[in-house]
């Protein structure tokens, strides 16, 4: 294996020494040239991480020292230069794996949860995929708003996790010949949460409640729901898409407070980072073929 130059950090920003990375849905994309964003070969995979700040650039706002949570291309490695932008300061108690881990999923979830869900204490909101590395933190940060949240996953481990991440209600989606009916059953939901799509996004979305939201998060299920127009009009249902990233530019103020208030909760012990599996990365490959079949509960950390 060849040596390659690091290079130095140019104005705004920082050289960091990579301690850990995680896995997320759209690294399966990039390395099969479907995401929206995927770079032009050759590159660095990854999409966050978490190190240690070595060098600063001019303007940077970070100095060398700090630990720091990264969302930028390229984590995979042993060290990179990214926008200091990107990299965010990390409290002391966090671990580099629980930090790798922790700006796309909870993130995601805080944003979709708030921002465009409104999501009230004493609402229901149904998780679906809620095992998985943003399901879990839908859950969490659901239970922290005060909602009732029903969290839906495959088989007793990963319902196990969903419990003990705060959800009241549990659907065994391998034992439920009926989602929208079993969903009906408790109730239904105000707000539904999706990272699944395909037949189980369609289901949960038919048990919306009147003025309900369906937060589309991702189609790991292979393709997206399809929902019936017909009956988001009918039930005043909305409809809307998250890109967490694109908040940079859409709203970057309600990001940055999006992640102050997380930090907030993780400081106060009200959010618990679950790292699914840890893997060197020599292994990787294992990463991605277990983030495939879906095997994995929470995040698949890549260590350095």
């Amino acid at each position: 294996m060849s040596e390659c130059e690091i290079p130095a950090p140019g104005p705004g920003e920082v050289l960091v020494a990579m301690r850990a990375a995680a896995l997320n849905f759209a690294d399966l994309l990039m390395r099969e040239g479907t995401y929206q964003e995927t770079p032009p070969l050759p590159f660095i995979p990854g999409l966050e991480g978490s190190g240690v700040v070595v060098a600063a650039g001019p303007d940077a706002g970070l100095a060398p020292g700090m630990r720091v949570a990264v969302f930028s291309q390229g984590t995979m490695a042993e060290a990179n230069v990214f926008p200091a932008a990107h990299c965010h300061p990390i409290p002391d108690s966090m671990s580099h794996e629980e930090a790798a881990g922790f700006l796309v999923a909870y993130g995601t979830s805080h944003l979709a949860l708030t921002l465009r869900a409104g999501l009230g204490a004493g609402e229901t909101l149904a998780v679906l995929g809620a095992a998985g590395g943003v399901g879990l933190t839908a859950v969490e940060i659901g239970a922290a708003l005060g909602a009732r949240v029903i969290g839906i996953a495959n088989g007793a481990d990963k319902l196990a996790a969903v419990q003990a991440a705060g959800a009241h209600e549990l659907i065994d989606a391998a034992a439920c010949p009926d989602l929208r009916a079993a969903l009906r059953d408790l109730g239904g939901a105000d707000v539904v949460y999706d990272p699944v799509g395909d037949a189980p996004g369609a289901a949960a979305f038919g048990a919306l409640k009147q003025g309900g939201r369906f937060l589309l998060i991702g189609f790991a299920g292979g393709k997206p729901p399809a929902l019936p127009l017909n009956h988001a009009l009918v039930k005043n249902i909305a409809i809307h898409g998250i890109h967490w990233g694109a908040y940079r530019k859409l709203q970057p103020q309600a990001l940055r407070d999006s992640l102050s208030a997380l930090m907030d909760l993780y400081a106060q012990g009200r959010l618990h980072p679950h790292v699914g599996a840890t893997l060197p990365l020599a292994r990787l490959a294992e990463g991605y073929d277990a983030l495939q079949s879906r095997r994995a509960i929470g995040k698949i950390i890549i260590t350095m």
